[in-house]
Formats: structure tokens, sequence, C-alpha cells
């Protein structure tokens, strides 16, 4: 009691425990974007947001379906989760959840499935906690949410901030099921995006990174294309208080030469991009109804590297698609060689169902497709290795990480090296110039604060 004998709102708060909730994410940079937003959600109804760990009253797990493997993690999450908390309520939300509700369903454990319509819905759906004898189930057709863009924002989680501007995809690969989890593609207004950048601004945070499922194709609204991604780009350049934009991966089709001569001149703008080439055979392209062909990515290329000479670029590529002969793969893996790219982010392809590639002639082997995958990830780490150590030696701007790992702390440069420096609190979330010193047996660059060389 207070000194009128009242009891105080703080008394009476701290006599109702607050609810718990954790999550789990699962898949792209768009779905951690998309959980942060539905964390803050949690958080204005009352709950405390904690770690997995942490014996919550509510588990939710936004998942991916990309790969078979995808779907199997889900499965060995809700069972991790109910060993920390057995009696608490577990919902399933993401593309996974969209394209197959039913199943996930008769999980062990699930309570509540939600589809992409309804997640941003989530709070409203489990205010009674009661867990019945057979989960719930609320998902709608995708084409009901085709027009309906809604923004997501990952903040107070990471150094750098994930930013959704567009959803959904309009491209017809033979092998992807994210248009028949997300829709068709839409986005958000130049306007708004701007806008919630300068709050994200405010907030502290020194580097967004800008999101989508085709981010290229930023700006269509109720199926008409109203803006261009370069005029965003162009409006987010002007944007005071964010030391740095990085664009998460785009469409080499979509990439155009304006948009890498911009961003070899640009204040905010970092010289990295990841563009997705999934083959480097021209007959997979045309299985795979990609909308370009080798020769295209290899412009592109010479572009970037003919503009901002340092630019770091990664490559996402499928191996093991129904018709790679051993020669297509070998296609493959000289092309991806002899260019100058920097990683790979390498998928081994897996059938999915409601696809045409599932359908195809030409199976690749289990085995053949696991020795192909480790081809390319031997080659991804000779090309990273390259590139660091062509960077080794120069001096650059690193925004330090909140992390700690054996006294060490780690951060990237805007060409995305990622250097390991001595664990400094105050480092954390500041830009520091370094000169970067060498790697490290762990792949990772050392570096020495600029101050500390001049000294010497």
């Amino acid at each position: 009691m207070d000194g009128t004998g009242k009891i105080s709102i703080w008394q009476i708060r701290n006599q109702i425990r607050m609810k718990k909730v954790a999550f789990y994410t699962l898949g792209c940079k768009l779905n951690f974007s998309e959980t942060s937003t539905i964390g803050r959600l949690f958080t204005d109804a009352g709950y405390a947001v904690v770690d997995f760990t942490d014996a919550a009253d509510v588990y939710v797990i936004n998942t991916c379906s990309v790969t078979e493997h995808a779907d199997k993690k889900c499965r060995k999450v809700v069972k991790e989760a109910l060993k920390y908390a057995p009696n608490a309520y577990i919902t399933i939300v993401g593309c996974y959840a969209q394209l197959k509700p039913a199943e996930i369903a008769e999980i062990e454990g699930v309570d509540m499935v939600l589809g992409a319509a309804e997640k941003f819905r989530i709070v409203e759906y489990i205010s009674d906690l009661t867990k019945l004898p057979k989960a719930v189930v609320h998902q709608q057709n995708i084409e009901k949410v085709n027009h309906n863009f809604i923004a997501a924002y990952s903040i107070g989680d990471r150094t750098r901030t994930f930013l959704k501007v567009q959803d959904g995809c309009d491209y017809p690969c033979t092998y992807c099921t994210i248009p028949l989890a997300r829709g068709g593609s839409r986005s958000d207004t130049i306007e708004n995006v701007v806008n919630r950048a300068r709050q994200i601004a405010e907030s502290g945070v020194k580097e967004i990174v800008l999101t989508g499922v085709n981010l290229g194709d930023f700006g269509i609204r109720n199926g008409q294309r109203e803006d261009k991604f370069f005029d965003l780009v162009k409006a987010l350049d002007e944007v005071e208080g964010i030391e740095r934009i990085r664009i998460s991966s785009i469409e080499p089709n979509l990439l155009s030469n304006e948009i890498i001569s911009f961003v070899a001149g640009s204040k905010r703008f970092v010289p990295h991009f990841h563009i997705p080439l999934q083959s480097g055979s021209d007959k997979i392209l045309g299985l795979m109804k990609r909308r370009y062909r080798r020769d295209l990515y290899t412009e592109r290329v010479a572009t970037i590297k003919a503009l901002i000479p340092n630019c770091c670029i990664g490559v996402d590529v499928i191996v093991g698609f129904p018709g790679e002969t051993h020669e297509d793969f070998l296609d493959t893996y000289q092309f991806l060689n002899e260019l100058d790219v920097s990683y790979l982010h390498v998928f081994t392809y897996s059938e999915r169902e409601q696809t045409e590639a599932a359908d195809m002639a030409g199976v690749v082997t289990g085995s053949a497709r696991a020795d192909r995958s480790k081809m390319l990830h031997i080659l991804s780490d000779k090309k990273r290795r390259a590139f660091y150590q062509s960077q080794l030696g120069t001096v650059a701007e690193v925004l330090f990480e909140d992390d700690q790992k054996n006294g060490f702390m780690h951060g990237f440069t805007k060409n995305y090296v990622k250097v390991k420096a001595k664990y400094d609190p105050v480092m954390v979330n500041e830009i520091k110039t370094v000169k970067l010193m060498e790697m490290t047996a762990d792949g990772e660059v050392e570096v020495m604060e600029t101050e500390e060389v001049l000294a010497h």
C-alpha cells in the first residue's frame, strides 16, 4: 500500500503474472521482420517476450517451406518447445502454415495454425489459451491476401533492422511454392517506407536491410504498378540518421544498370548485392522458368565490378534440379568458378507439392544431389576466402554486433566482410574505422583500429 492505504498500480501489476511468449523463426529475413512485428503485437497486449528456453505460456513458430528440411525443422521445434513448457500453447504461422495447415494441425502439441491472412491477428485468435483436443485452424485461400500488404520490420533483437517493403511474387518458377504461400506481388508505398525508415533511425539502429519476396518488383499495389524499386532506392538514400542501407536480394533481370550506378555513388547504400542465379546452365534455367539466362548474369556481375571493384556479390544456386545431368552441373560449377563473385548460398533441390518441377522427368539421386552440394560449398569457401584476402590491408568501417564469443566480438564492413575484434561493450552498435589485418583459421578477419595503427 502507499501512504494513503491504497494499493498502487505497480503493486497490482506485480500481483498479476504477465503471460510469457517466445518465438522461433525459420527461413528468410522477411520472416524475421514479421516475427519481430508479431512480437510487438504481443507486447502491446501485455505479454512479456522471453527466450525460447524460458518456459513460455505461448510459443509462436514462424515457418518456411522452401525445402523439405524446413518442414521437418518445424516439427522438431514444436517438440523442443514442449520440453521446456509441456503445457504451453503452440501456434504455427508462416509459409508452411499456409500451404499445409491440416498436416500441421496433426502434429502432437500444436494448438493453433494461422495462415498468411491471419498471422497478424494472432493476439485476437489466442486470447483464450485453453488447449483443445484438436488444433484450431484459421486459414483462407491465398487469393484473399493478394492485394493486402502488411508492413513489418525487426527491431531490438539485432544490430540491423530487416525492413519489409514488398511481399508475394508473380514469377512462376517451377520449383517454388512461395506464390502459393504468400500470394501475388504487392508493396508498401514509398512514403510509408521512408517514414518507417525515419522511425527506425530515431531508435538508434544504424543499418537497414531491405527485404521482400521479390524485392526488385517493388511498386505494385492493387494489382497495378505504381512505383519502381529504383525510385524507392533514391528516396531512402535521403533519409537522415541511417548510416547504411543494404539490399537483401534482387533478381538479376530486375537489377538495372541505373540501380548499380546509383549504389556506386550512394551516400547510404552499401557495396553488396545478393543476386539469385539458381543454375549456370541455360538448359536448367529454362526448365526452372527463370526470366534470364547466364549471359545476362555475367553482364550484371561485370557491370558491378567495373563500377564498384570492392563490391561483395552473393549468389543463390540450386543443385539437383530435375533434368540436371552431371555435365549440366559441371557447366554450373565452371561458370561460378570463373565468375567474380564472393560467396554462394547453396540449396539442394527438394520436391515440393503443387509445383511443376515435382512431376518433371530426370530425377537426380539423393547421393548425387549431396555430392554436388558439397562441391559448391567448398567452392563457396574458396570464393569467400579469396574475397576476404583481397580486402586485407585496407581501411574499412565496421558496424559491430552485440555478441561475444571467446572474448571476441564480430561485425561487418560495408561490403560484408565479417571481422572479429577483442570484445568491448562500448563498441556494440557502433561504426569503427579499422584496418583489416589478417585472416584467422575460422575464416574471419582480425582488425586493428586505425588509431592504434597510426600510433605505431
